[in-house]
């Protein structure tokens, strides 16, 4: 029975985050707004190598690396939301809304789906 219900509880983690995404963004505006504001630094595909990063102390995020894709949804958008701290990574909240944001984070995961496991 303790099985049943701690599969049930991981069943509802794993999906829970993509759900999140893909319901609250839209992948085609989170693309336009990627390629506009995020590319530099994330790279064309995620993986963190866009033409802007021989400028930066530190790398940015490549999202394809197990670091990135298992986070949740929230704390990706809360990155994106707030900045990372200790990195160049700065917040969008005064450029983005929150829609925008949820756009972003949805192609994101259209081109690293999460994975808890890694």
């Amino acid at each position: 029975m303790y099985l049943r219900i701690g599969l049930s509880c991981v069943a509802i983690v794993l999906t829970g985050s993509v759900a999140l995404a893909q319901h609250f963004g839209n992948p085609k505006n989170g693309e336009t707004i990627y390629r506009q504001h995020c590319v530099g630094c994330h790279g064309i595909s995620g993986d963190g190598l866009g033409p802007d990063i021989k400028e930066l102390i530190v790398p940015p995020a490549n999202f394809h690396a197990a670091k990135s894709r298992t986070k949740t949804d929230m704390e990706l958008y809360l990155a994106v939301k707030q900045g990372v701290l200790f990195s160049p990574m700065h917040g969008w909240a005064d450029r983005l809304s929150s829609q925008e944001m949820w756009d972003v984070l949805s192609y994101i995961r259209m081109l690293a789906p999460f994975n808890p496991l890694g």
